[in-house]
């Protein structure tokens, strides 16, 4: 039996168009799931592994709909194996079913791997120079800068606690106290 897997890791993304692909490649049974593909604790994919069966093959529209991880792309692969199951990916043509198919899904699973790395280092790169110009990334402050003076006074004169101002400033008091701590 083919049996499909779709992934998005949003809700706001939809899964119809690989669970279509999915469909024309023959797939009687789908599972479909939102979450990570950087998150191992994901039911549906959990729930899939555990019927596999001798013959049955896995089948997912892209490699990175399974995981990013390279390491868990391997386990979820030995778990397949285990239950004398295949792998099938629409997109880049692996199918573990031949040597050759096993050999380009590791070669695969690796360049997926590097592309998240390198993905993640050009965010580091560019948060790093955002703060660099004076940018910072994040939610706007809630209180402005004459607020947060006012705050910071009031308490240290021992006017108001830290949970009377936020109160006053219509803010959490954990809000309160991350203001206090960075003065």
């Amino acid at each position: 039996m083919l049996i499909g897997y779709a992934r998005v890791s949003t809700g706001e993304q939809d899964t119809a168009a690989q669970v279509a692909a999915l469909k024309a490649a023959g797939c009687e049974l789908i599972f479909r799931e939102k979450a990570s593909g950087g998150r191992w604790d994901r039911p549906e994919l959990h729930k899939l592994l555990s019927q596999l069966r001798k013959g049955d093959v896995l089948v997912v529209w892209k490699l990175d709909r399974l995981s990013r991880s390279l390491r868990d792309v391997l386990t979820i692969m030995e778990r397949v194996q285990e239950s004398k199951a295949g792998f099938r990916s629409l997109t880049e043509a692996v199918d573990t079913t031949t040597p050759a198919g096993r050999m380009m899904m590791q070669m695969v699973g690796a360049f997926a791997e590097f592309e998240r790395a390198m993905l993640k280092e050009r965010t580091k790169a560019g948060l790093d120079a955002a703060r660099k110009e004076g940018r910072i990334g994040g939610r706007p402050s809630k209180l402005k800068p004459q607020q947060q003076q006012e705050i910071v006074k009031l308490v240290k004169r021992g006017k108001k606690t830290a949970a009377d101002a936020a109160r006053l400033f219509g803010v959490h008091p954990a809000t309160v106290s991350r203001l206090l701590q960075r003065t």
